[in-house]
C-alpha cells in the first residue's frame, strides 16, 4: 500500500514467515497478522552504528547536498505493483552525475531482509519502505535511524535552480512525511484511492456512474438484473475496502471528525453520524448480496482480475492498479476512478472530494554508509524526467507537481489526473494506517472482512472498531502521534 502503495506477491522464500516472527519478536517491523501478510500495506531499530568512515563531499551549488564523487550507493527497492524499474532508471543517472556503482536490491521483503542490518548498523543508503513486510518507520523515526531530509528539501530542484526541491513537491507530501517537526520520509508517488471500474462497460449499459450513496444503492440493483456482481474485494486482505470507506466518513463527517480518529480520541468512532451511515451502507451492499460470490476467498489479484473479466463492475483499489492489473486488462476497457459518494445536504466535504495523498514511502538512512547520495538520488527522482518515466512506466502520479502536463496518459492515469484536478483543494489525507498498520489492516480489517460476508452487522463493526483503537490508545508500549489538520 501506501501504503499506501501496490501489494506485494507471495512465494518470495521458505522461510519468509520465521523470518517475520523473529523480527517481531525484536519489535522491528509492523506486522499486521499472520493472515495478511501476501498483501500491502508501511515501519526498525538498531545500533548507533558508526558514522566516522562515511564518504563527504565539497557542497556546491552544483552539489548542494555534498556528495563524494564516486562512492558507492546502496538502493533497497520493493518491487510490487509498481516493480522496481522505473529506481533503476533513476539510479543510472546518478552513477552518470556521480560515478560509483550502485547496488540494487529489488525486492518485497523488505522488513525481514533489512531488519538484522538496521540492528547490526549496517543498513543501504536509500529504501522504499512499502509492502505488508515494511520497516516501522515510527520506530525507527524515534531511534534516530532515519536521515532528516531537511537538507534535501532546501536543495535546489534539477530542473529548475531557483527553485527548491520543497518548491517542487505536493504539500501535502512534507506534511505526511513529517514526524513531530522532522521531515524523514518522502513519499514518492501520489495515489488516487476510490472506486474504479470499466467506462466501456458503463457506457454499453447506459450506466452513469453515481454521485451519492442512495445513488450507487440504486445502480447495483441494476447492475445485478444484468446478471453482474456489482463489487467485488480482495478478500483475503478486505482493508482493501478501506481505501473508500474510511474516506467516505472523512468525506461525510468532514475532516475535523476524522482527526478525531486518526488522533485515538475517546468515542470517535461511536460518536460520529458518518461512521454510522457509511458502514450500515456497506451492510446494505452486503445483505442485498451486491457482491460477487466469492470475494471473500480472493487475493489482490484474484479480484482484479475477475473485475477486468466483466465478472464485477466496481472494485476499491488505488491508482497503482492500472499497472498491476495490465496483464488481464482489455484493450478497450477505459479503466477509470470516481470520487466519493455524497452522503446527503449535512457533508462536511463538498462533491467531487477524493481521497488523494502521497504514497510511496522512501527513507535514506542515518547510519548508511551514503546517506547524501541517498538523499541525491531522490533528488533525481524528483526531476521532471524521472516523474514523467514512473507516469509512463507505472501509470502512475509522482509528488512533483504538474510533471506530467502535455503528456499522454493511459486511460486509469488521464482519469486519476482528471479528478485530481477537479477535486481541487478537497482531498483527503488519513494518518490511520500508517500510523497504526495493525490497527487497522488486521484488527479492523478483519471486521470489515466479517462486516462484508453478512457475519457482523454495522453496530457490532462500529462498537468492535471503537474497542480495538482504544486499546491501542492506552497501549504506552505504542508510540502514539497526533496531527491537527
Amino acid at each position: 500500500m501506501g501504503s499506501t502503495s501496490g501489494p506485494k506477491n507471495t512465494g518470495e522464500g521458505t522461510n519468509r514467515r520465521d523470518l517475520i516472527k523473529r523480527s517481531a519478536a525484536l519489535g522491528l517491523i509492523a506486522v499486521p497478522s499472520m493472515g495478511f501478510l501476501s498483501a500491502c500495506a508501511t515501519g526498525g531499530g538498531g545500533d548507533d552504528g558508526d558514522k566516522t568512515d562515511k564518504p563527504k563531499g565539497k557542497t556546491s551549488a552544483a552539489n548542494p547536498l555534498g556528495v563524494e564523487k564516486g562512492a558507492p550507493l546502496e538502493a533497497f527497492i520493493f518491487k510490487g505493483g509498481l516493480g522496481d524499474q522505473y529506481a533503476k532508471d533513476a539510479e543510472a543517472d546518478y552513477t552518470k552525475a556521480w560515478g560509483g556503482t550502485v547496488k540494487h536490491t529489488g525486492t518485497q521483503q523488505v522488513g525481514p531482509k533489512l531488519t538484522p542490518r538496521f540492528s547490526g548498523g549496517n543498513p543501504p543508503d536509500i529504501i522504499d519502505n512499502s509492502g505488508a513486510d515494511h520497516l516501522d518507520m515510527n520506530r525507527l523515526s524515534s531511534q534516530g535511524q532515519l536521515q532528516d531530509l531537511k537538507a534535501l528539501m532546501e536543495a535546489a530542484s534539477l530542473d529548475d535552480k531557483s527553485k527548491t526541491v520543497k518548491d517542487v513537491i505536493h504539500p501535502s507530501t512534507y506534511e505526511k512525511g513529517l514526524h513531530g517537526d522532522v521531515f524523514d520520509v518522502l513519499y514518492y508517488a501520489f495515489t488516487i484511492y476510490g472506486t474504479w471500474y470499466s467506462q466501456k462497460t458503463l457506457d454499453d449499459n447506459g450506466w452513469e456512474y453515481p454521485k451519492s450513496l442512495d445513488d450507487m444503492v440504486k445502480l447495483c440493483g441494476q447492475i445485478k438484473k444484468k446478471g453482474i456482481a456489482p463489487w467485488t474485494y480482495a478478500g483475503k486482505y478486505p482493508y482493501y475496502v478501506h481505501f473508500n470507506l474510511f474516506a467516505q466518513i472523512a468525506k461525510i463527517g468532514g475532516m475535523e471528525n476524522w482527526i478525531k480518529i486518526d488522533n485515538l480520541e475517546p468515542n470517535a468512532w461511536t460518536s460520529n453520524d458518518a461512521v454510522k451511515q457509511v458502514v450500515e451502507h456497506y451492510e446494505e451492499l452486503a445483505k442485498k448480496g451486491y457482491f460477487l460470490e466469492g470475494s471473500q476467498g480472493l487475493t489482490h489479484i484474484q479480484s482484479q482480475t475477475a473485475w477486468n473479466k466483466g465478472k464485477a463492475v466496481f472494485i476499491p483499489n488505488g491508482s497503482w492498479v492500472e499497472n498491476e492489473s495490465a496483464p488481464t486488462t482489455p484493450k478497450d476497457f477505459k479503466m477509470a476512478v470516481g470520487a466519493l459518494f455524497d452522503g446527503g445536504a449535512s457533508d462536511g466535504m463538498p462533491q467531487g472530494t477524493l481521497r488523494a495523498e502521497p504514497s510511496e514511502p522512501y527513507i535514506v538512512a542515518s547510519k548508511g554508509k551514503n546517506p547524501e547520495g541517498g538523499m541525491e538520488m531522490l533528488r533525481i527522482m524528483l526531476s521532471k524526467k524521472h516523474a514523467q518515466n514512473f507516469a509512463t512506466k507505472v501509470k502512475s502520479l509522482t509528488c512533483v507537481v504538474d510533471a506530467t502536463e502535455g503528456m499522454t496518459l493511459s486511460p486509469g492515469l488521464a482519469s486519476a489526473s482528471s479528478v485530481f484536478k477537479a477535486a481541487g483543494t478537497n482531498l483527503i489525507s488519513l494518518q490511520l494506517q500508517e500510523w497504526y498498520p495493525d490497527l487497522t489492516d488486521a484488527k479492523i480489517g478483519g471486521l470489515t472482512g466479517d462486516l462484508l460476508t453478512g457475519d457482523l452487522s454495522a453496530a457490532e463493526w462500529i462498537k468492535k472498531t471503537q474497542a480495538y483503537a482504544d486499546k491501542v490508545a492506552k497501549d504506552d508500549a505504542i508510540k502514539k502521534f497526533k496531527r491537527t489538520k
